[in-house]
């Protein structure tokens, strides 16, 4: 057998499992078609949030996904998070910890974050090939970054602050100034990062300090900044309750279940249920 491919063979148990679960292979023309006929509107923004996995067996993976998106949304912009959050303080890692003799050695020598280069953590294989994509531009955050394509891209990511990264001066914010909307592609609402943003607009959060490595006046320093406790073990309940009061689209790309629905609906709603959550 060809090296190569004896090497693929050993490499894809996974891949074989997927194959036998799909009925026909998903391609650029099917899911764009997909996306399509379910009502994706070709000239919005749109924040997608997805699992390669969920769709099947995908001919060309990663990057048919992104090329039938863009295909899609011909003159909207798309926009996916990119997060890193191995470039957190590592005093808050849980998944695993690591042992707190080795805290300072992290802090004095993690490589800074670089949106260039860093890849993305637990958010899928498709964020990490979109941020490489050509013309995609990605916000400066070393734990929050998002990565964007379409006429309003550099809107969206230029001025991400390194406080509050999921609040109100936020890419979040930014798509709910411009009516965007949300996409989640065979995930639930674990996921739904713009209830991030009703977090930090509901009053009364908790503050913490987190740290990351940073680059300030091209030298790499660690930084301390500002952010808020998160409860995304909430926000499958809140999606729940969200669906009962909101018009939440749902369609198939390929085999993945999704959700379509309004960011700025789901930033409100949300905002409103951690009010009276927190009171």
């Amino acid at each position: 057998m060809d090296t190569m491919l004896n090497f693929r063979c050993r490499d894809n148990m996974d891949e074989k499992r997927l194959v036998e679960k799909t009925d026909q292979p998903r391609t650029v023309k099917s899911i764009k078609k997909d996306l399509l006929d379910g009502g994706i509107d070709r000239d919005g923004d749109l924040l997608v949030h997805s699992s390669l996995s969920s769709i099947g067996w995908v001919c060309g993976g990663e990057v048919a996904v992104i090329q039938a998106f863009l295909e899609a949304i011909s003159s909207g912009t798309l926009v996916m998070p990119t997060f890193s959050g191995g470039h957190s303080d590592p005093s808050s890692w849980e998944n695993p910890p690591v042992p707190e003799s080795w805290w300072k050695t992290i802090r004095e020598e993690m490589p800074a974050f670089d949106p260039e280069i860093t890849p993305v953590g637990s958010v899928g294989k498709i964020p990490e090939v979109f941020r490489k994509w050509p013309g995609v531009k990605r916000s400066y955050h070393p734990v929050v970054s998002f990565a964007a394509k379409g006429p309003n891209a550099e809107l969206i990511v230029e001025d991400h602050p390194l406080d509050f990264p999921l609040g109100k001066d936020s890419p979040l914010q930014l798509l709910y100034d411009l009516d965007a909307y949300v996409l989640l592609v065979g995930v639930g609402y674990d996921r739904n990062t713009c209830f991030h943003l009703g977090e930090n607009l509901a009053p009364d959060s908790k503050e913490r300090t987190e740290g990351s490595p940073v680059k300030e006046n091209g030298k790499r320093v660690w930084k301390e900044y500002k952010d808020i406790e998160y409860r995304d073990d909430l926000f499958e309940k809140i999606g729940k309750k969200f669906e009962e009061e909101f018009e939440v689209e749902r369609l198939s790309i390929g085999s993945a279940e999704c959700r379509y629905f309004s960011l700025k609906d789901a930033v409100d709603f949300s905002t409103e249920w951690f009010t009276d959550f927190r009171g």
